[in-house]
């Protein structure tokens, strides 16, 4: 009898060895080496016809025709925002998020604009594999949601043999598998969920929807540190990539487009999370600053998310520690960019922190990247510590290096357009060269630049006379 070969894989980039390793090699993470059976694989017989027909042709690129379905509207503004228009017929979109996000009930409400659009007087069919779940599960949260369509078929097989078999009898026009990591493929001997099933029933579903043009999404798990649990190369088989970001115990939620083969990336929607699902929320800048008051520790910034521009209200709370090392909490900012701005205000400034906690957050629940918020964050700061409230008129946007100095950004005029909107009268801004600050001027603001921290606090603090 032969022996059975095995090899082992890491399931976190894809990474193959004959024998087991306590750290991937390649991506240098610990204990994620899983054995796997090899598949024995046989050699065709060249004396038998091959199962394998290409219907492919070439085409002059001239005389491709591109009809209405080529790209079709999802329903959802804020999808359709980060599609880049809507869906592509016959495309393969990766939608991944933490668990109780907002996955499934965003691609079921989806479904719902779908099974109503008509080509050639016939409504798009839509497929719903729950692999994770059972059709009344689905039919329960689709009642909730008011999502009864006619065209919407469920079934919640996990084998892609039976899936392409009930693919053949539907024939739908969009397909969704929720989740790819429940869907198994029976050649291959390992566990749902292991790399080489996940990448096989990819690769499968790629085939399907490039020849059968079926609009494809399939959803992803995420792993703890956040990303797209599988292999790497699961991000490179799909035309676009998606990620549901946001805390699932608050309602905001945002998606971000991180791939996009038909449209732009770094676009971002952003939802409301209600009891009759998603919302779409087309003024985010108003809504997160519903509740900002004018209180010591409190900025509001302008950051640019995609094509899009959002106020947040940044809040600071500095105090003094009862232990030996002060802590420093963030939400929602990265933790090593506010100690670089510590570190600014005790060298440049001459503040003494080493004895203060400080806690920052961003209102909302939503994550800031871009570092725009550098010169809101420090006033925040400093108001919180000298206990001097600034304006709630004030808008706050810069960069701050080392020196101390104030480093402009990027689409300074659109930042100050969106501020302008929300009823903010003064603006502290970077020093900019005279072109762009004819443009800005002419916005409606009370401009003061500033080259220093220094000037800024003085700027900032300074209290209206009215």
């Amino acid at each position: 009898m032969a022996k059975t070969k095995t090899k082992w894989v890491c399931q976190s980039c894809g990474y193959e060895t004959v024998s087991y390793l306590g750290r991937c090699p390649e991506c240098n993470q610990f204990g994620t080496l899983v054995e796997e059976v090899v598949a024995q694989q046989t050699k065709p017989d060249s004396s038998k016809p091959s199962n394998i027909i290409s219907d492919s042709k070439i085409e002059k690129i001239k005389e491709i025709k591109l009809d209405e379905r080529t790209r079709f509207k999802s329903g959802i503004d804020e999808l359709d925002r980060v599609l880049g228009g809507g869906f592509v017929e016959g495309s393969l979109t990766l939608l991944a998020g933490d668990p109780g996000i907002g996955k499934s009930t965003l691609v079921l409400q989806t479904t719902k604009c779908i099974c109503d659009i008509k080509f050639n007087n016939e409504n798009l069919k839509v497929l719903y594999i729950c692999a994770e779940e059972s059709p009344t599960q689905v039919k329960l949260r689709a009642k909730r949601l008011g999502v009864e369509p006619e065209n919407l078929y469920l079934t919640n097989q996990t084998c892609i043999d039976e899936i392409i078999n009930q693919i053949d009898i539907i024939k739908p026009d969009f397909l969704i598998v929720d989740s790819i990591q429940s869907v198994f493929c029976a050649n291959i001997a390992s566990s749902c969920g292991s790399v080489s099933q996940i990448r096989e029933c990819t690769n499968v579903l790629m085939r399907i929807a490039k020849q059968k043009n079926i609009t494809t999404i399939i959803i992803g798990h995420v792993t703890k540190e956040g990303n797209i649990a599988g292999p790497k190369v699961l991000e490179h088989m799909v035309d676009c990539v998606i990620n549901f970001e946001g805390d699932k115990y608050r309602q905001y939620r945002l998606l971000r487009c991180i791939k996009n083969r038909f449209g732009a990336i770094s676009e971002v929607g952003v939802f409301k999370m209600e009891d009759n699902g998603l919302v779409e929320v087309n003024s985010p800048s108003s809504m997160l600053l519903d509740q900002y008051e004018d209180a010591s520790g409190c900025a509001v910034t302008a950051v640019v998310e995609g094509s899009r521009i959002f106020l947040h209200e940044i809040q600071a709370l500095v105090g003094s520690t009862p232990y030996p090392n002060p802590r420093r909490v963030v939400l929602g900012l990265d933790y090593n960019r506010l100690l670089q701005i510590v570190a600014v205000l005790e060298k440049k400034v001459g503040l003494n922190l080493s004895k203060q906690d400080v806690y920052v957050n961003v209102v909302g629940g939503l994550d800031i990247i871009e570092p725009g918020y550098d010169l809101a964050l420090c006033l925040a700061i400093i108001s919180s510590i000298r206990d001097i409230p600034i304006s709630n008129k004030t808008i706050i946007i810069g960069e701050i290096g080392l020196l101390g100095e104030v480093r402009p950004v990027a689409n300074i005029e659109r930042r100050l357009k969106e501020a302008c909107k929300l009823g903010f009268k003064k603006a502290i801004i970077p020093c900019v060269n005279s072109e762009i600050y004819k443009k800005i001027n002419s916005i409606g603001l009370e401009l003061k630049q500033v080259k220093k921290v220094t000037d800024a606090i003085i700027q900032g603090l300074k209290q209206d006379k009215s």
